[in-house]
């Protein structure tokens, strides 16, 4: 099979190796991809939304799969137009994506498909969400109710922080297009849980659930990120919890997106507050999560194209998958400044320390390579997975290989799966 990949960070580092395992296939492309990307696959210089040139590329290589990495590409419609070109594609239509590109679709959804969520309300008008702003109580959650690269929520533990958030994304255009319009949400207290699933319009298999750490700064603190860290499995999530989730948000979310005339084909990514023992739905993603893919994938013991497959081709419900009884913890490791403004281009050192360890991996995620240099080229560089036969060892080897490598103003937090292992 020859398959495309695309996007360039450190998820689709983690789709092209877990694909490169995989004895069916033949050919492995990625666009726009990156320095770590380059060493397994066949990079093409085409940017993610540039839906006409990825197609072309699929129709031109002849592509047996393309698998969708990113957000942007299906919320502009990736997956519709390739599926009208008869090229399979594994990633949910237009409509289908509006679950992350449009907070407010995915709350009604969620009202409608009566599954549990905190109370919202949007608005476009500055002095109306400080009217309401005023009228509530705080904690508020101010979000962007487009795509913001995970970083357009804002916690706001005074109404101060509220009116300045809501000020900051409707008047000052803080994340552009994303943020003409907001959500303000009730803040739920708890713990924040992962749960990805695959999804093939009417069968939901989950995967093994994650914590993702979204806050730059140790102990939770600071603003939002696309995420420092991530380990599995959560232990939070008991079997019996997993199986409500599905039984009562999963299905149902999938079931309504169906009625709608907008089937789900693809990862569904729920992102949950455990609070009081029961699990509210915060937010959906369209794809596999970033970095909850670089430990939930390597725990993946079935061969990944033969669930794609099963997914695009809807026999998800004839695929057994199986996992690894191991854990998994991911470091990342960010520019300094991240996620305000950074420099880039500057050596990275140390990648080579851990090409012969078993059980280490190192993910890029912005990086690209000057001369024969690896250098860094975004905010989040590198992330580092180790695994293990719990979480606590593959916690010890993770921050092990950290220490390995370096670059001027490295940054990551030395705290990550600190709920389910205190720090030492």
């Amino acid at each position: 099979m020859k398959i495309l990949v695309i996007g360039n960070g450190g998820r689709e580092h983690t789709l092209v190796w877990k694909l490169a395992q995989s004895p069916r296939v033949s050919a492995l492309y990625c666009a726009p991809g990156n320095a770590g990307i380059r060493q397994l696959a066949t990079c093409v210089p085409i940017k993610v939304d540039d839906l006409a040139g990825l197609k072309n590329f699929a129709q031109e290589k002849e592509i047996d799969l393309t698998v969708v990495g990113p957000e942007l590409p299906l919320s502009l419609g990736i997956a519709d137009e390739f599926r009208k070109a008869k090229l399979r594609i594994f990633g949910p239509t237009r409509n289908a994506a509006c679950i992350e590109s449009s907070k407010s679709f995915a709350k009604d959804l969620l009202l409608r498909c009566h599954v549990p969520t905190p109370k919202a309300k949007t608005f476009e008008q500055l002095d109306h969400a400080l009217e309401y702003i005023d009228g509530h109580s705080v904690p508020l959650v101010v979000k962007a109710d487009g795509l913001a690269q995970g970083k357009g929520v804002v916690i706001a533990r005074t109404k101060e922080e509220a009116n300045d958030a809501v000020t900051n994304m409707l008047e000052q255009r803080q994340f552009g297009e994303a943020g003409t319009r907001v959500m303000i949400e009730e803040f739920l207290d708890g713990e924040e849980l992962t749960l990805m699933a695959f999804a093939d319009g009417r069968t939901v298999i989950p995967m093994i659930a994650a914590q993702d750490h979204k806050q730059v700064g140790e102990g939770d603190t600071g603003p939002n990120t696309g995420g420092m860290g991530a380990y599995a499995p959560a232990p939070i999530a008991t079997d019996s919890l997993r199986q409500r989730i599905v039984r009562d948000i999963l299905n149902p979310v999938v079931e309504g997106l169906s009625r709608v005339g907008s089937p789900y084909y693809g990862v569904l990514y729920a992102g949950l507050m455990i609070h009081r023992g029961e699990p509210y739905v915060l937010e959906f993603n369209a794809r596999f999560g970033d970095p909850e893919t670089q430990v939930v994938l390597p725990l993946l013991k079935t061969d990944l194209v033969d669930v794609l497959e099963a997914v695009v081709e809807h026999r998800l419900d004839q695929m057994p998958i199986e996992w690894h009884d191991e854990a998994a913890v991911c470091v990342v490791l960010a520019s300094y400044g991240y996620p305000g403004p950074y420099q880039s281009g500057l050596p990275i050192s140390g990648l080579s320390a851990l090409d012969h360890a078993s059980d280490l991996l190192a993910f890029h995620a912005g990086t690209a390579t000057q001369g024969k240099e690896v250098v860094t080229s975004g905010g989040r560089v590198l992330g580092v997975t180790a695994l293990g036969p719990d979480l606590r060892s593959a916690r010890t080897r993770v921050y092990e290989a950290v220490n390995l490598i370096t670059f001027d103003g490295q940054y990551h937090r030395r705290d990550i799966a600190h709920r389910a292992v205190p720090t030492p």
